[in-house]
């Protein structure tokens, strides 16, 4: 009888990988960008005079990026110091919209107040100014 040792782990890890994701819901194993919902509580101060809480909508996901040798004109430009180029996508907002988030105030008063929250992404050039 041969023992197999060294596959065993292997496939015990790639068991608890899908025991794992499967409780990540189908966002998760969805491949792209596109939008996900979470709870978000606006406080109008510290103290929490008036709050209230809303589900909005993020952006999560991948995009596909790449890298690639340069061509002869980019080293040259570079002075042969940019031997890689590379293209990458980051999932992004492409739409916002406003919502209205009821804020219930301390003596019964109410309050409104407008948020914005994603209304749509996609795949865009990343730029840092965004993260």
């Amino acid at each position: 009888m041969q023992q197999v040792p060294a596959r065993y782990p292997q496939a015990l890890l790639l068991c608890l990988l899908v025991i794992l994701t499967e409780g990540w819901g189908r966002e998760a194993a969805t491949p792209g960008c596109h939008l996900h919902p979470f709870n978000v509580t606006v406080r109008s101060d510290r103290q929490g005079t008036c709050r209230g809480s809303h589900v909005a909508q993020a952006c999560v996901g991948h995009c596909e990026s790449s890298a690639f040798p340069s061509r002869y004109s980019v080293l040259v430009a570079s002075g042969y110091r940019h031997n890689i180029t590379s293209v990458s996508q980051c999932c992004t907002i492409s739409s916002l919209k406003k919502v209205k988030v009821q804020l219930q105030c301390v003596g019964h008063r109410t309050e409104q107040l407008e948020i914005f929250t994603a209304r749509a992404c996609q795949c865009d050039m990343c730029r840092l100014a965004r993260y």
